[in-house]
């Protein structure tokens, strides 16, 4: 190593997708690195084993980002969750914070296997990022000399508009949701398979199952008429589904509370627990009711003034 090398920082990062650069703000990013499985095998008569690389397989991307700016990675998202699954290629290149250009990591053909959305708190002061993993075919990692390459210094500069305290949840019929004071992280998966075929060296990934998860959050236990109304007839009594399932929404929403950045459509919704909270004699705390919902279907409405246009 010569005397003037140094160590480059992880200061910021540039998002393509299909060569399109994204202005999306990218948080942190990991994974995405190649790795064999070891195989261990006796030889002849004797003790002796010999040890070699078998197939190996990619490990997924994670990447945590901003939704500002983030058009390209949000309609991949929706096309995910509508079963309209695309394959896409692109490159995360790191950069020191000076913007210079450290090194480049290709993906291709890659699919979205999770989407991970932040706990939701009216008391929280963070800026809002969700997390996405993508999982590749295949993967190029390119190291580059420090030199005059740099990343694009535009991010989305709505960004800041949208934080984890400023949200509304809303269930047909039941106005009292909009009383919801936290709701938990929740993650939509969505499945592969991987499939080892003739000489090639990484397998091919298939699309499977989509999951979409429950959500859990509470509210005053003041404003829980309603909820145990729908909790009774649907678990107590135990009406059919179909007649105790509502439609809802999560709306994320500017500073002033009234503007709507970004809306989650939430379809098929079941109340499946309803409980009291813990709580202490002599508290000065809000007494508050935990629920617990199942959500047949999840689809992405970026008509807002954050997200799809």
């Amino acid at each position: 190593m010569t005397s003037h090398a140094r160590p480059s920082t992880a200061g910021h990062f540039e998002l393509k997708i299909d060569q399109q650069v994204t202005t999306a703000y990218l948080k942190s990013v990991d994974g995405g690195h190649i790795k064999s499985a070891v195989m261990d095998e006796p030889v002849g008569h004797g003790h002796q084993r010999i040890k070699h690389s078998s197939v190996a397989e990619i490990e997924p991307i994670s990447i945590e980002l901003g939704l500002a700016g983030a058009d390209d990675i949000l309609t991949w998202i929706q096309g995910s969750w509508r079963q309209r699954f695309a394959r896409h290629s692109g490159q995360i290149t790191h950069a020191d914070f000076d913007l210079r250009a450290t090194l480049e990591h290709q993906f291709v053909d890659a699919l979205i296997t999770e989407t991970v959305f932040p706990t939701l708190d009216g008391a929280s002061k963070e800026t809002g990022y969700i997390k996405i993993k993508i999982q590749p075919e295949n993967v190029i990692t390119t190291r580059i000399e420090p030199g005059d390459q740099k990343i694009s210094a535009v991010m989305g500069t709505k960004q800041k508009l949208w934080t984890a305290s400023a949200f509304r949840f809303t269930i047909d019929s039941i106005p009292e949701f909009e009383q919801v004071n936290k709701l938990d992280s929740f993650t939509i998966k969505q499945g592969i398979k991987k499939l080892y075929t003739g000489i090639d060296r990484f397998p091919q990934i298939e699309p499977t199952k989509l999951e979409f998860p429950h959500l859990t959050g509470t509210l005053a236990s003041y404003y829980c008429k309603a909820l145990h109304d729908w909790h009774d007839k649907a678990n107590k009594v135990g009406s059919a589904d179909p007649s105790v399932q509502k439609h809802g929404s999560i709306e994320f929403l500017a500073p002033n509370l009234k503007d709507v950045l970004f809306r989650i459509e939430l379809q098929e919704v079941g109340l499946f627990s309803l409980s009291t909270v813990a709580s202490t004699a002599n508290s000065s705390e809000i007494k508050r009711t935990k629920f617990e919902l199942y959500v047949g279907r999840m689809d992405i409405d970026g008509k807002g003034k954050l997200g799809l246009d």
